[in-house]
């Protein structure tokens, strides 16, 4: 369609300057008293002016149609971007969909609740052996060593608070 729009051009160029030619010879005609070549070239002329405008018509017509093909091009160009973005938007929810479904399969598998069943098994094992050990604990005092440690603990919080009230008291 596009080489039909020039071709079109290129002879409606030709035919405008045959016309102009055929003007120039009837004009000479007429200088040298040839009214009958004159006639003729006018007549040569109108034919011209007649193919002229026929072809003008093609041209306004292919010019509209050339202008509507540019109109789909561009609605088809803008659909294609909006199937490609929702083509981007389905990738990327399907994405987000899988790694859901891994995620809830790996939540609600057998063995997580398997390793969580261990898991209290080992506490239950832990607290059963720490009840032992504070039973053992239970009968017998501190020793002597033990109190004194217990003291030496307490001094030293008792130094730490009295240092820390002392630097509070100075920023105050």
């Amino acid at each position: 369609m596009i080489a039909e729009c020039k071709e079109i051009s290129r002879r409606l160029a030709k035919l405008k300057d045959a016309q102009g030619e055929w003007y120039k010879r009837a004009e000479l005609a007429v200088s040298r008293n040839r009214e009958d070549l004159a006639r003729a070239a006018l007549v040569e002329k109108a034919k011209v002016a007649e193919v002229l405008k026929a072809l003008e018509g093609d041209d306004a017509i292919l010019s509209e149609k050339m202008q509507n093909l540019d109109a789909d091009i561009h609605r088809l160009q803008t659909k294609l971007g909006e199937a490609k973005a929702k083509q981007t938007a389905l990738a990327a929810r399907a994405q987000t969909v899988a790694a859901r479904l891994t995620v809830r399969e790996q939540l609600y598998d057998g063995r997580v609740d398997g390793a969580l069943g261990r898991f209290d098994q080992v506490e239950k094992k832990l607290d059963e052996m720490e009840g032992r050990v504070e039973a053992f604990d239970l009968g017998r005092g501190k020793s002597l060593a033990e109190e004194i440690a217990d003291l030496e603990a307490e001094s030293d919080v008792e130094k730490e608070l009295a240092s820390l009230k002392a630097g509070t008291s100075k920023q105050g």
